[in-house]
Parts: structure tokens; sequence; C-alpha cells
């Protein structure tokens, strides 16, 4: 370190230094005046410790948060002075010489030990302040050591680290491009990729046998909790002459090592992670991401009311979910979760009754059943004494609801164990869905995927029942990681883009090097993508994502510290042959 500035760094004195003479650096974290007898507390990297002088003129002019060097001797404090909060409490620093070297304004921005009590735009403006908290600055540094630790692991699986283009061309993967003007290809355009997709197959294609990078993907997508706008970041691989077994056995390693070694003591998994098929997740828990800390799972009811009376059930998809031991609840308690229904596009709320020590129903609906839809009740949906059934009919949303409602009836219910990281592997996804928007099929995930069976599946069954080999990782509710066996066969992917609406000359036109490639033996491959900023964010029991991140954008988009999307000049528009309409 460079003397003239510190010798020591503040965390790290301890009594042992008493008696000697040290240089500590760092930021004026407090200005403290005890009845004429001024303490000054200045921060780094490592802690802080408490600074005092024999002359208090000594401290005139200095600002908090301005950065300081200073000369002086480690002595011990008195007893009744101890800080038990901080490594250093049992000592100070006695000043011999004080040197301010970046002053800090008299009125800042926000108080920066409770930085996380400000507006985010704020925070994100003046970000440099906000990383000097300490929680802030941690959640950084907590990122760096598992990234190092995801490369080390990487490494000795006998991956190798490969850097793939940030400028490449546009490409159908599921979100929007963010595009980049060529100055030198009038008219033309470069794309960040959403994913380093095709390179890390052209990879496979090279002969590389394992490859992987800490990869940068940018993706036009509105922001959410655990997404951020624009820019990401994964943990991307692939390998040569595997199939899906080999990639799950490299992801449930991956996840289970890190969270072990990171996941602060909580529960985790055992491995193998259990496997769903994504058909059997939707029909348990009405969503593709289940948390299964949640133990509620949902009953098809959709057979028993096949002829009701019952208008609201009659034709539609009836899904049920019986919580135990919840009769007693108050009239109020079922309202409030009512409105809840209604908020997410329930218009009517949602239709439930309480089950009887004899087995007889309470509820607003029981009056439209018929006595063999309740017998039929009472078997498919094993109804016990004291329990409660909970009705969502819809002709196209219920599987949505459902999976929302038992979400929320497992906060409300406190069925969660916080203490845990609960992994499971959703696989055997529908290789296409059909898009009512666009008025044909459309790739439900990545169009490079192997779709089950080959082309004899793509020739011989409808579009909706060909399944891909493709799978995610989802940990308490959240997708953590999607890979797939890919495509390597190029007539098989000329059908399969077919049947989504490209023509061959698409194909070759948009991914003309992936085309070309497969014409030279390429082998079969396949990989995966585990999120970092997501992994990190469960780490951190963090409830946005933007805390793991450096720098992040605001949800909206914006980069409140640089001001960006700013304008440019006529003459930047100008060279990339660009014109503002």
């Amino acid at each position: 370190m460079d003397k003239r500035y510190r010798t020591n760094y503040c965390g790290q004195l301890s009594e042992k230094e008493i008696g000697k003479e040290v240089r500590i650096a760092g930021f004026v974290e407090n200005i403290r005046d005890h009845g004429g007898v001024i303490f000054v507390d200045i921060r780094d990297n490592t802690g802080v410790i408490q600074v005092v002088s024999n002359d208090d003129s000594i401290f005139d002019g200095i600002t908090r948060e301005s950065s300081i060097t200073i000369l002086g001797t480690i002595r011990k404090r008195g007893e009744d002075d101890y800080n038990d909060h901080i490594s250093t409490g049992t000592i100070e620093l006695l000043v011999k010489d004080l040197e301010v070297l970046g002053k800090a304004n008299n009125v800042l921005p926000f108080e920066v030990m409770t930085s996380h009590e400000v507006g985010e735009d704020v925070r994100l403006k003046y970000r440099y302040l906000d990383l000097r908290n300490p929680k802030v600055k941690n959640n950084i540094i907590f990122r760096s050591q598992v990234i190092d630790f995801l490369r080390s692991l990487m490494k000795k699986e006998g991956f190798l680290e490969i850097q793939t283009p940030i400028l490449t061309a546009s490409s159908p993967e599921g979100a929007r491009d963010f595009i980049v003007p060529s100055r030198k290809f009038h008219g033309k355009f470069y794309a960040l990729p959403q994913a380093p997709q095709q390179f890390k197959q052209l990879l496979m294609c090279g002969g590389f046998d394992k490859y992987f990078q800490i990869a940068p993907c940018f993706r036009d997508e509105d922001a959410r909790n655990d997404r951020v706008y624009g820019e990401f970041y994964q943990l991307d691989f692939e390998m040569s002459f595997a199939g899906e077994e080999e990639v799950l056995k490299v992801g449930e390693k991956i996840f289970s090592e890190t969270f072990k070694k990171f996941g602060n003591g909580k529960k985790i998994s055992s491995t193998p992670f259990e496997r769903i098929s994504y058909r059997d997740s939707m029909e348990r828990f009405g969503t593709d991401k289940p948390d299964l800390r949640n133990p509620l799972e949902l009953v098809d009811l959709t057979d028993v009311f096949e002829e009701t009376t019952f208008r609201p059930f009659r034709g539609v998809t009836v899904k049920g979910i019986v919580v135990p031991d919840i009769a007693n609840k108050s009239n109020s308690w079922f309202n409030d979760l009512g409105e809840f229904a209604k908020s997410i596009g329930m218009s009517a709320g949602i239709g439930y009754f309480k089950v009887n020590d004899d087995m007889s129903f309470v509820g607003p609906i029981d009056k439209f059943l018929s006595d063999e839809e309740r017998e039929d009740l009472i078997t498919v949906a094993k109804l016990k004494p004291g329990c409660v059934i909970f009705f969502i009919a819809d002709r196209n949303n219920a599987y949505k609801y459902a999976g929302e409602i038992r979400e929320e009836l497992g906060r409300r219910l406190n069925l969660i164990d916080n203490n845990e990281f609960k992994f499971c592997i959703i696989n055997d996804f529908p290789m296409y869905e059909w898009s009512e928007e666009e008025d044909r099929y459309i790739f439900m995930h990545n169009p490079f995927s192997m779709p089950q069976g080959g082309m004899d599946a793509l020739n011989n069954k409808k579009p909706e029942d060909v399944l891909a080999y493709q799978f995610d990782f989802v940990c308490n509710g959240v997708e953590m990681a999607s890979g797939a066996v890919r495509n390597h066969d190029l007539d098989i992917m000329k059908k399969a883009f077919e049947i989504a609406g490209y023509t061959e000359q698409d194909l070759v036109t948009r991914f003309k090097a992936l085309a070309e490639a497969f014409k030279y033996g390429a082998p079969p491959h396949a990989g995966m993508a585990p999120g970092i900023d997501r992994m990190l964010m469960l780490l951190l029991d963090t409830p946005s994502i933007r805390e793991t991140i450096a720098f992040p954008l605001t949800a909206g988009g914006a980069d409140m510290l640089m001001n960006a999307p700013s304008e440019v000049s006529e003459l930047q528009l100008r060279e990339a042959h660009i014109k503002v309409r």
C-alpha cells in the first residue's frame, strides 16, 4: 500500500498495535462533540476506528464523508468508552497529523449509513455515496466472492473460459434486442446478445469440449423484482458429446456447492433435485416456477363439474386448493383473500366452502352443488373436517390464477420456511405454444433445442404435443437457470423453424453461421445458464435484484447516475445514418 496515505487498515487494527504510530485513510463517517471533546469516526473497506486529538482545532473545517489521511498513535480506550459494535471498540487513534484529501460538501444528498431508507432514484443518482454504506458495499463484495467461486468450480470441472462477442446479429430468442446502428454499413444494425447462444454452439462445432463464461446478456424487457432492465449476467456453459443428464449433474453441482458455501447455513435440497415435468408442474402448482416450500397443491376439479348446473363452473377449467384446519378463520380473513383474487383479475373474487365435522359444507357455493358433486368433491379433493376448499374457475387463466392464489395462501398462512433453499428441475417443456396475437405457433422457449423424438415427432405430432429437451432449475419459486439439449441436425432444425413460421431462407439468413456449421460434422451438445444476479438475490435474501449490482438501472430503465438514455449530437446521428422521427 502507498504509505503516504496509510500503513494500516482501520478494521484490522487491534490492541496489538497499542503504542504504535500508524497512518490510516478513509472517509469521515461521523463527527461527535462530547462536552468539548471531539470524536471522529473514520471508515474504510475493513471497518471503523475512533479518532481523537489533544487539540480539537485540528478537526476544524472537516466534513462528513470527506476522504482523509491521519497519522497517529494507537491507544487503549477507557473501559466506560468501549464500543462492542465494532472490532476496534477498545482502542482509538490519537491524532498527530491530519490531511483532507477530498473535501465533501457540508450538505449530503442523504445519510450514507441509512441510505436504504431513501428513494431508489435518489440512491442511484448518487450511487457512489450509496456504495459507501457498508451493507450496500458488502453486497458487491459478496458478488465478487461468488463469481470467483463459480469460476474456480467450473475450471475444476474441466471447463475452459472463453469470451464471445458483444456486437452480433439480431436473433429471435424470445425478447426484444438492443440494436446498435453501424457507421460503416449504411442502414444496417448490430444487436447486443440476448445470450451467447449461437456462439457457444459454434464453439462446440469448433471442437471445444467444455466452455463457460460469466456472460453479460442484454434484453429490452421490463424490469421486475427478480429481473433487471437491460443487462444481466449468467454463468453460461456448454458441453460437447453430452446429453441432458450430464448437464443436469453439472447444474446440480453448481447450485448445491454454491448455496452450501454462501447460503448462511440454510437448509438446501439434497441432490439429485426433484424433477417435475412441465405438465405436472402446471397441474400441481399452476406455474412452471413452483415454490416447493409451500405444501399446498392444486386439485383438478374440471371433470367433477363437467355437467354442473352452476354456470360459473360450466365449460371451463376448475382448479381447487384444499387447506387443512383453517375453517375457523374469520369472515374478514376470507374477504381479504377475495379482494386479492380480484386484484389479480378474478373479477368475481374467489369461491370457497368450509367442511364441518359431519362433512357437510358451509359457504356461498354449497347451495349450487348437487349431492353427487358433493360426494365427488370429498373423494377427488380428499376433503377432511375443518378444511377449506377454494375454487378457481376460468376458461383461459385458471392455472395462472390458481398458482397465484396458492402463493398468496402460502404467505398469509406462514407456510413458507425462509431458512430453506428448495430446488427442483422442471423438464419436458412443450416445444411450441400457440400465439393468439401472432396467429401462429411460436417457440415456447429456446428455438435451438432438440425436439424429443426428432424429425418423427415434428412430422407426426401436433405442434402443441411436441416436447423439447429443455429444462429449468427453480429455487423457492424463482427460475434460476434454463438449459437444453441443442438441435445439431440441420434438417431437423429446418423443420422445427418451419413449424414456427420461418422459411428455410429465413433460417439461412438469420442463422447463417450456425446453419453452415451444421454441414460440417456438428457434435451433439447441450448446456445451460444459471442466472448470477438471481442466485445472489436469494443468497443475500434481498427482495430486489438491483441490490446485487454495483450500478443498476432503475426499474424504469433509466441510468440516474450517467443520465442515460440521453440525446446524441446531430453529427453522431449522421455518422450512424440515423434520423430521429
